[in-house]
């Protein structure tokens, strides 16, 4: 008798942020995304000469849980959310932990867009969804097989999706997606007229 089984899976993790941990206010949350950016002159500059669309703090600010308290909340839920998912991924962590490495705000006005990347320094990666539009682009996955199926036939239409070589995510506002670090990914073009708010994070192990 024959038998197929699934191989290597890749897991992706999405909750609500407020699920476990404090409760976090996106009003207020998104209030404060947008007085970080008006006020991060550092951050505007490089953007600017990165052509980077919209804002992000990537690269300017290293202490947003202690400018907003609001941070420090979404870093205690999202010490919750990662602990979890490492059970579920069942990592054998040798007595020590994975701890919040970076955290920064996204801003993407319409048309803006952040190409396929990964963190490769990281273990968990993660987003948390402060404002998501009428029409703002989807978090887009790729099969990180993808280079070494050069000879490989396309997926049928309506392929079931653990095979298809890229799952498009659609979250809500409060929502939190966690993934592996290797996983490429991107955020194609906000179709919305209004900004597209996220906060994404990297997690070490140390």
């Amino acid at each position: 008798m024959s038998q197929i089984e699934s191989l290597f899976v890749t897991r992706l993790y999405r909750a609500r942020l407020s699920e476990i941990g404090p409760d976090i206010d996106a009003s207020e949350l998104e209030a404060s995304c947008y007085s970080i950016a008006q006020d991060d002159e550092a951050g505007q500059n490089w953007c600017e000469e990165k052509g980077y669309p919209g804002y992000t703090s990537y690269a300017s600010l290293t202490d947003l849980p202690w400018r907003f308290p609001i941070f420090a909340d979404i870093v205690a839920a999202l010490d919750k959310h990662v602990a979890a998912f490492v059970e579920d991924l069942q990592f054998d962590l040798d007595g020590r932990s994975l701890v919040l490495e970076d955290l920064w705000i996204n801003i993407l006005p319409e048309g803006g867009m952040h190409s396929s990347h990964l963190h490769p320094h990281s273990v968990i990666s993660g987003t948390t969804y402060v404002a998501m539009p009428e029409g703002a682009s989807a978090l887009k996955l790729e099969d990180p097989r993808s280079g070494r199926m050069m000879a490989a036939p396309v997926r049928r239409s309506g392929a079931r999706r653990e095979l298809e070589p890229f799952i498009y995510v659609k979250p809500d506002v409060g929502d939190v997606l966690l993934w592996e670090s290797w996983l490429r990914h991107e955020v194609p073009m906000n179709m919305a007229e209004d900004d597209r708010i996220s906060v994404s994070f990297n997690y070490k192990w140390e």
